[in-house]
C-alpha cells in the first residue's frame, strides 16, 4: 500500500483521546501518518475533577465551552485533527438503583441512527485504522459503550453502498482495535517495581478492587512502542484542567520508570480484512509498504 496512512481514534468525551492511546497516536502523527480524533459528546456532564477549579463559577456555568477549549488545546498539543460528532453527554449516573440517563443524551440514542454521522465522518476521512473502547466500554461509562456500539455497527456500514446511501461514497476500513489504556499487566509491573524499590504505589487499592471483581484480564495483541511520547501525552492530558490535577495520581510515577517498566500502548484486534500476524507492534501490520515499515517506531 503505498497511499497515505490515516488512523481514527474514535473516543466518548474531551480528555479520552489524551488518556487512552495518546502517545501512540503522536508518535504515528510525527511518522508522518494523518490521525483524526471523532469525540462523541462534548464532556458537559462532566464533574470537574481538578480540585483546584471546583467551585469556580465561570467554569462550572460554562463547561461545554471550557471543555472545547480544552480539546482545542489537547489536539495541538498531540499534532492530530479532531471532529466532534455532536452528541450530548449521559452523565455518569450514581447510586443503588442507578436513576435514569437524561432525557437526549447520547446513550440513549437508537445505535443505527447515532452511527450515521460517524458513518459519514470514515467516508470522509478515510481511514484504514480504527481504535475505539471494547463492548464493556474500557469500564462501564454508558457513553463508552455506546461509543462501541456505534464504532462496530460504523466499521462494516461505512464500506456498505447500501448502508447510508446519502452518507458519502463507501469506504471500508481494514483494521478495528479495542485501546486497553490501562490492562492490569501493566498497573502490576508498576506496582511491584515502585513497593520494590521503596516508593509509594497509587496502585494498591486499583489492584486490590481488580482482584475483587473477578474480572478477567483482555487479550492484547499489539504493543506500541511509544515511551519517546509519554510526555506529549502527560501535557495533552493536563490540557483538559478540568479533568485532570497535575499533582494527582496520574502523575505520580515518574515518566523514566514508566519507560523502563511498561513502554508500550496496548491493543486488542477486534477486526481485520488483511492478513496480519499476531503479536503485531505496529496498528498497520499488513498495511505498510517496505520502506515505511522501517521507519523508528517499527
Amino acid at each position: 500500500m503505498t497511499e497515505q496512512l490515516r488512523l481514527m481514534a474514535v473516543h466518548a468525551h474531551p480528555d479520552d483521546e489524551s488518556s487512552k492511546g495518546a502517545a501512540s497516536m503522536a508518535m504515528y502523527v510525527e511518522q508522518g501518518v494523518d490521525v483524526l480524533v471523532a469525540t462523541c459528546t462534548g464532556g458537559e456532564r462532566g464533574s470537574v475533577l481538578n480540585p483546584k477549579l471546583q467551585g469556580d463559577p465561570f467554569v462550572e456555568e460554562n463547561i461545554h465551552e471550557v471543555r472545547r477549549k480544552e480539546m482545542d488545546a489537547a489536539r495541538e498539543i498531540l499534532g492530530v485533527k479532531q471532529a466532534w460528532l455532536g452528541f450530548v453527554d449521559s452523565g455518569l449516573p450514581e447510586g443503588d438503583p442507578l436513576p435514569p440517563l437524561p432525557e437526549g443524551c447520547f446513550a440513549l440514542q437508537d445505535v443505527a441512527e447515532a452511527a450515521e454521522p460517524l458513518v459519514r465522518l470514515i467516508r470522509e476521512f478515510k481511514p484504514q485504522v480504527i481504535t475505539t473502547y471494547d463492548e464493556n466500554g474500557g469500564y462501564p461509562h454508558p457513553d463508552h459503550i455506546m461509543t462501541h456500539k456505534i464504532t462496530m455497527l460504523a466499521f462494516d456500514a461505512a464500506g456498505d453502498p447500501d448502508a447510508y446511501p446519502e452518507s458519502g461514497e463507501p469506504w471500508q476500513p481494514l483494521k478495528l482495535y479495542y485501546n486497553h489504556g490501562f490492562p492490569m499487566g501493566r498497573i502490576r509491573a508498576l506496582h511491584a517495581y515502585l513497593t520494590e524499590h521503596g516508593h509509594e504505589s497509587p496502585y494498591g487499592e486499583w489492584i486490590a478492587g481488580w482482584e475483587k471483581s473477578g474480572r478477567k484480564e483482555r487479550e492484547i495483541t499489539t504493543r506500541v512502542e511509544c515511551g519517546d511520547w509519554f510526555e506529549t501525552r502527560d501535557r495533552a492530558l493536563i490540557a483538559h484542567a478540568t479533568q485532570i490535577d497535575p499533582d494527582g495520581p496520574w502523575f505520580r510515577v515518574p515518566l523514566d520508570v514508566q519507560r523502563e517498566v511498561w513502554s508500550t500502548e496496548d491493543y486488542e484486534l477486534s477486526r481485520s480484512l488483511i492478513d496480519t500476524d499476531l503479536p503485531e507492534n505496529d496498528l498497520f501490520a499488513g498495511l505498510r509498504t517496505p520502506s515505511l515499515a522501517a521507519e523508528p517506531g517499527n
